[in-house]
């Protein structure tokens, strides 16, 4: 064998030896699997609903104003407290009242003694001396008896003349007239006098009791109390203010009963009746939802928006649902079968019904899928659309995985 034959029969075992027949310099790193909990896409039954956005209102809700005019002087409450019924929210500086209390409680005493002393018979002048006409007039009478007796007997034993005896007659009947006389006026005086002078004092009693009830009513006054069972949600004024009428010092609410006062287009309210379920989610917890029951159906459109205004009543325990809160009532109108997954498969977009879950296909590769989500509840999540029934999605371990990444599943694995 020549040199040019060997170095031909070199050159193939040379290029072998420094591309196709050695080792790469450096080994391809094998990618990471990710411990993942996984679950199943279902069919369940899924609520229909009509979702309409609504703001809580309380119960009851009141703006407590003083009926006077006086300064603050003692707050006995303050903003975010429980009150109950008639119980004192403020007092307002009330000594010039109580003053005028006392002097109207004297007042009274001295009308009422006034009174018992007029019903005990003190009467007036008048009246003593008709007494002593009455009086007068019986001597007279009496007297004038004895002399017609007297001259009746020496009449009949013909001692004097007929003229005399017809003279006591006539003496007799003027003293029995004067008699009768005296005492009705007498009888007449006492009568109108006293029932006068008695109506009179009763009178003066009553406008001193009267006066007294309308102190007592601007005590009271200086006092403002809660209506009813409720929540300090605004303290407009503080100790030293100046309180007045039409000027609000609280806002109380009763949140123990709530309205979500929903806007439910006019198309859609024929839907709906009362004593039909619904529940409300507020927009900063939509996975939170209070449910109750439709209470008022108004019976006017509003001509700007073109909606009906709808009550949904809602058993607020613990006060969970603050008041003028802003979110969605969700009126069950029926039911039918859908995808649900567990709500911690889905990562949502803030603040809307859309976001995410990871998928897992047959090679164990995690997928990101795109979704469209209906109602939220008891930990399940309604899937519009995005997600078919049999799928397998993350539910623990997919908050940053990555798409196309390799998973292994742990012992929830479903």
């Amino acid at each position: 064998m020549n040199r040019q034959t060997f170095a031909f029969c070199l050159l193939p075992f040379v290029f072998c030896l420094l591309s196709a027949c050695g080792k790469p310099a450096e080994e391809e790193k094998p990618k990471p699997v990710v411990a993942v909990k996984v679950a199943k896409a279902e069919v369940s039954q899924i609520r229909l609903t009509l979702k309409a956005p609504a703001t809580i209102w309380p119960r009851e809700q009141a703006n407590i104003s003083a009926r006077i005019t006086a300064p603050i002087r003692d707050m006995r409450v303050k903003k975010g407290d429980s009150v109950s019924k008639d119980q004192v929210l403020a007092v307002l500086e009330n000594r010039d009242i109580l003053a005028q209390r006392q002097e109207a409680v004297a007042a009274v005493a001295d009308a009422e003694a006034t009174l018992q002393k007029t019903m005990s018979g003190s009467l007036p002048t008048d009246v003593e001396r008709a007494r002593g006409e009455v009086e007068r007039a019986q001597a007279a009478l009496n007297q004038m008896q004895r002399v017609y007796e007297r001259r009746a007997a020496l009449f009949k034993e013909g001692a004097i003349p007929e003229r005399d005896l017809l003279q006591s007659q006539t003496d007799l009947a003027q003293a029995r007239t004067n008699y009768e006389v005296a005492k009705k006026s007498l009888e007449l005086l006492m009568t109108q006098t006293g029932e006068k002078d008695i109506a009179i004092a009763r009178s003066r009693v009553a406008q001193a009791r009267a006066r007294l009830a309308a102190v007592e009513a601007q005590l009271k006054f200086t006092e403002l109390r809660s209506p009813f069972a409720g929540t300090v949600t605004e303290q407009l004024q503080y100790p030293g203010d100046m309180a007045q009428p039409g000027s609000p010092t609280f806002t109380i609410m009763d949140l123990a009963i709530v309205n979500a006062r929903a806007q439910v287009p006019e198309t859609d309210v024929m839907r709906l009746r009362k004593g039909q379920a619904c529940d409300f989610v507020s927009a900063d917890a939509p996975e939170a939802g209070s449910g109750g029951r439709v209470t008022v159906i108004n019976k006017s459109v509003d001509p700007q928006r073109r909606t009906v205004e709808v009550w949904c009543e809602i058993p607020n325990a613990g006060s969970k649902l603050r008041g003028n809160i802003f979110g969605e009532t969700n009126f069950l109108i029926g039911s039918s079968s859908g995808v649900v997954v567990p709500q911690s498969a889905v990562q949502f977009n803030e603040g809307t019904r859309t976001g995410s879950v990871m998928v897992v296909d047959a090679k164990k590769i995690a997928h990101k899928k795109d979704i469209e989500a209906g109602d939220v509840r008891d930990g399940k999540v309604q899937i519009v659309k995005g997600l078919s029934a049999g799928e397998t999605v993350v539910v623990e371990g997919g908050y940053g995985l990555p798409d196309g990444a390799q998973v292994t599943f742990g012992e929830a694995e479903k």
